[in-house]
C-alpha cells in the first residue's frame, strides 16, 4: 500500500516516510481476502496467524474440502452442496445471509464430494448409475483405508514444512533447528515416513536411511526440550517425558486420518440402505412405489443431513488439531484499520447540561 499512500498524500502536499520495524514487535497480520473466493474464514475461526507466518488460508482450505469429499464421496449428494453454496452465494434465503462468506467452503466441499463420488462410483448411493472409477467403499474398505492414512502423512508432512518455515521466519535458524513444529520436527517425520515406506516395499536400505534422519531429527528435538528446561535430573526427565508425548502424537495423529476412510464407508452404507431398501419397495404394486419415493425422499434427507454434519465436523478437527497445531505457535492479531468516526449532523448533536445529584 506504500506507493499508493504515498501518492494520495504527495497529492495533498504531504509525504510517507517508511520506518524500519522494532525490533521485538509483531504487527497485526493481515489475511489478503483473495477475491470473491476466499478460504480466510477457516483459518480465523481457529485463530491469527503471527505476522511472520504464512497464510494457510488456501492450503487449509483445500485440505478441507478434499477431507470432506472423502467422507462425502456422492456424485448427487455433492451436487446438492454445490447448488447450495450457489443459493448462499446469491443471498437466499434471506436468513442465512450473514453466513455468505463461507460459500467458497461449501462450494469447494460439494464439487470435492462430486470428484470422490465418481472415483467411488456413488450417485445417490452405489446405485450403480456410475462405474466406480478407483474404488468402492463397501467393497475395499482396507485400499481405502490405507490410502486415507497416506493422504494424511503427506498432509502432515506439508504442515511441518510450512511450521519449519514459520519458525526460521518467526525465531531464526538457531531456534527452528532444534524445534518439535520446526527443522527438527521435519527430519523426525519423513525420516520416520521414509522408514515405513521402506519396510512396507521391502527395500532395507531406505528404511535404514529413514530411520537414521528419524533418530537425528529425535535427537535435535531432544537437545531443545533440554535446552528450555532447568537443567539436572529434573530437566532430563521433563526432556524424556515431552520427547516421549512427541513420538506418541505423531503416530497418533498419523492414524487419525483413518477417520476419512471410516466415515466414508458409513457414508456409503447408510446411502446403501435407503437404496436397498427403494428397490425392495419399488416392485410392489402402485403402494410399493409410492413407499419407494417416500423412503428414498425421506432417507436421503436424513443420511445427506447426518453425513455433511459429520463430515464437516470432522474435517475441522483434522486441519485444526493435526495441522493448525504445527503450524501456530503463538497467534497475532487482527488487523482493523483506523477511521475517523463520521461527523453528526447539525440537526442531531444534542447537549449535554450537568447538574448536581440533587
Amino acid at each position: 500500500e506504500v506507493p499508493r499512500v504515498a501518492g494520495r498524500l504527495a497529492a495533498a502536499g504531504g509525504a510517507l516516510l517508511p520506518l524500519p520495524l522494532p525490533r521485538g514487535t509483531d504487527p497485526p497480520t493481515l489475511l489478503r481476502p483473495g477475491g470473491s473466493v476466499s478460504f480466510t474464514p477457516l483459518v480465523t475461526t481457529y485463530g491469527t496467524p503471527a505476522y511472520a507466518d504464512l497464510d494457510p488460508s488456501w492450503p487449509a482450505g483445500l485440505a478441507y474440502v478434499a477431507m470432506f469429499g472423502i467422507m462425502f464421496g456422492d456424485v448427487g449428494h455433492g451436487a446438492m452442496l454445490v447448488l447450495g453454496a450457489l443459493a448462499l452465494r446469491l443471498g437466499w434465503p434471506r436468513r442465512f445471509v450473514r453466513l455468505r462468506r463461507l460459500w467458497p467452503l461449501l462450494a469447494g466441499a460439494g464439487i470435492a464430494a462430486m470428484l470422490a463420488g465418481a472415483a467411488y462410483g456413488e450417485f445417490f448411493g452405489p446405485t450403480g448409475l456410475l462405474p466406480v472409477l478407483w474404488l468402492s467403499p463397501l467393497d475395499s474398505p482396507a485400499r481405502l483405508l490405507a490410502a486415507s492414512v497416506v493422504f494424511g502423512a503427506g498432509l502432515l508432512a506439508v504442515a511441518h514444512a510450512a511450521g519449519a518455515v514459520n519458525r526460521v521466519r518467526g525465531n531464526g535458524w538457531a531456534a527452528a533447528l532444534f524445534a518439535a513444529s520446526g527443522c527438527a520436527g521435519l527430519l523426525f517425520y519423513l525420516g520416520l515416513a521414509l522408514a515405513a515406506a521402506g519396510l512396507l516395499v521391502r527395500r532395507p536400505p531406505v528404511a535404514v536411511i529413514g530411520a537414521t534422519g528419524a533418530l537425528a531429527g529425535l535427537a535435535l528435538v531432544a537437545l531443545g526440550l533440554f535446552r528450555a528446561t532447568a537443567g539436572g535430573g529434573a530437566g532430563y526427565a521433563e526432556t524424556a517425558v515431552r520427547l516421549f508425548d512427541i513420538v506418541v502424537r505423531t503416530g497418533t495423529n498419523t492414524l487419525s486420518f483413518a477417520r476419512l476412510a471410516a466415515f466414508g464407508l458409513t457414508h456409503a452404507a447408510l446411502a446403501d440402505l435407503v437404496w436397498r431398501g427403494t428397490t425392495g419397495l419399488a416392485g410392489r404394486g402402485a403402494a410399493g412405489v409410492v413407499g419407494a419415493v417416500l423412503l428414498f425422499t425421506v432417507g436421503t434427507a436424513v443420511s445427506f443431513g447426518l453425513e455433511a454434519l459429520v463430515a464437516g465436523v470432522q474435517a475441522l478437527r483434522l486441519d485444526f488439531y493435526e495441522l493448525f497445531s504445527r503450524l501456530f505457535e503463538a497467534e497475532g492479531r487482527p488487523f482493523r484499520p483506523w477511521h475517523v468516526p463520521p461527523a453528526e449532523p447539525a440537526d442531531r448533536v444534542t447537549k449535554v447540561i450537568p447538574c448536581s445529584p440533587g
